[in-house]
């Protein structure tokens, strides 16, 4: 009986897997709501944070790219400080999902709390608490007019959010309507590399916007700041 039992719990230890080690590490942005650790793609669970080009407005009626200040956000907040990433899924892009932490600090938590970042109901409810608060002191996106990101990588737009931010002499190709979605890299060498939406290696190129890499909305606005196109 007793070796029966012994079995028993030897194969239900078996049958049952490990938890995953926590991913611990320096982590590079590449939008509001994803990490890069040692080449490790992580989705931030139950947060949803506008997309790199999606634009909103703020409390004064002034169009800005909410997304872009969304990951500048979380850059600025990791710093470089190690972050740890507890996973509970992996996407159907092959994404790690987790809940991440800085020094004991949720940083899922600490996006939807600031505003930069909504609670993704669909995925859990979370961070359903911490929205209601940032709601309710306009921090961030409440402070002014913006689509759910969801509803934006829809192609849903309202009057205000979609409206174009104003032009000035350094981005007269803002209004081009491609949508900055021209990526600015920079690889090891330093050299300043555009790559176009569709082209060779746009899907694997990941922004790291703390180390100065950015969005473009047109190749002629990438080429005066100084970057140019990849194989020259």
């Amino acid at each position: 009986m007793i070796r029966a039992s012994f079995i028993v719990v030897c194969l239900t230890l078996l049958a049952t897997p490990l938890a995953a080690a926590p991913l611990v590490g320096r982590a590079s942005v590449t939008d509001g709501d994803t990490l890069d650790i040692r080449g490790e793609r992580i989705r931030l669970h139950g947060v949803d944070a506008p997309e790199s080009a999606q634009l909103c407005q703020d409390k004064d009626g002034t169009t800005y790219r909410c997304g872009q200040k969304a990951a500048l956000a979380l850059s600025d907040k990791i710093g470089t400080a190690n972050v740890s990433c507890e996973g509970k899924d992996i996407d159907r892009y092959q994404r790690t999902v987790a809940v991440c932490s800085m020094n004991g600090e949720d940083l899922n938590a600490w996006l939807v709390r600031e505003g930069h970042a909504m609670a993704y109901r669909q995925y859990g409810t979370d961070y359903i608490a911490e929205e209601d608060k940032a709601r309710a002191a306009k921090r961030g996106l409440w402070a002014g007019i913006f689509t759910p990101p969801w509803d934006w990588r829809k192609g849903k737009r309202d009057e205000n959010s979609s409206a174009r931010p104003p032009l000035n002499n350094a981005s007269q190709e803002s209004a081009d309507g491609q949508g900055c979605q021209i990526k600015g890299n920079i690889n090891r060498k330093g050299d300043r590399i555009y790559h176009l939406p569709g082209s060779r290696d746009y899907e694997r190129t990941v922004l790291n916007l703390a180390a100065g890499e950015r969005w473009f909305c047109s190749e002629a606005e990438a080429t005066r700041a100084g970057w140019r196109p990849p194989g020259r």
